[in-house]
């Protein structure tokens, strides 16, 4: 896989964020929370290996180029950052105890150890209020053209959490309004071959639903949070076959369920 890093952000979106898509026609709205490893020249390497600074610690490995496909496929706008998750995790709430996190699973972050609450706000500004500013900027353009907004976080996890094997290859995350969950679900049961995670290895109750509360369901908007083993999505080849195959149920579950997406149908 390649350096998540890599694509330029759109003109005038910030330096630490990228809009792909922006136009795209589909109800769909991907977000990906997770993106990158990269660290600012600024920080160094967090005190941190090599070898930590490329781990699931950092980033979400595979998400990006599984949304990407799915984005391709679908033509949907596509919103991520640029930067570590261990520099701020956007995909938390300004008062989480790991929004930058000193110890990450089991590995301390000395760069992240008692910060001052500039630093603190520093990074909130470099990424997290950018990348929840560009989501509501494209949500709020949809909005004002009469176009409809279902939203899908895309992210990966560890196969193996604190010596704890994760027997779910993927994992479908939602909290009050289960409509686009239930269906996914259901139908990647039906493929076969897979054991499917429902609010699993995680859940709402865990802090992570933040930035699908955020913008989907907060908002009436439906919405749902898609976890995908890491280990599935080692290679190019392999992004592809799983953003092809959950653009193809997302768009099953759009029809199927009648989904319209737009603010305030949510919970319709």
């Amino acid at each position: 896989m390649g350096q998540a890093g890599e694509p330029q952000p759109e003109h005038g979106t910030g330096a630490a964020i990228s809009i792909e898509n922006r136009q795209g026609q589909s109800d769909f709205v991907l977000l990906v929370d997770h993106a990158s490893n990269v660290i600012p020249p600024e920080y160094g390497d967090l005190g941190l290996s090599a070898k930590a600074r490329v781990a699931h610690i950092a980033w979400d490995p595979g998400a990006l180029g599984t949304a990407r496909e799915m984005a391709r496929l679908m033509d949907a706008p596509l919103i991520y950052p640029l930067v570590s998750r261990l520099i701020i995790d956007c995909n938390r709430q300004h008062d989480a105890h790991d929004l930058i996190p000193a110890v990450s699973e089991t590995t301390r972050i000395p760069g992240n150890e008692n910060l001052t609450e500039t630093e603190r706000q520093k990074r909130i500004a470099l990424a997290h209020a950018p990348f929840h500013a560009a989501a509501e900027a494209v949500l709020a353009e949809r909005d004002a053209r009469g176009q409809a907004s279902i939203v899908v976080s895309v992210h990966t996890y560890t196969p193996v959490y604190k010596g704890v094997s994760r027997p779910w290859e993927i994992g479908i995350i939602a909290a009050e309004d289960r409509r686009l969950a239930d269906f996914l679900i259901r139908e990647l049961e039906a493929e076969g071959g897979l054991t499917v995670g429902d609010n699993e290895p995680y859940s709402p109750a865990d802090g992570v639903y933040y930035t699908v509360n955020r913008h989907g369901e907060s908002q009436g908007r439906a919405c749902v949070m898609i976890e995908v083993r890491n280990n599935e999505l080692v290679t190019a080849e392999q992004e592809r076959e799983w953003g092809a195959r959950l653009a193809r149920i997302l768009e099953a579950a759009r029809a199927g369920i009648g989904l319209s997406g737009g603010k305030g149908s949510g919970n319709a």
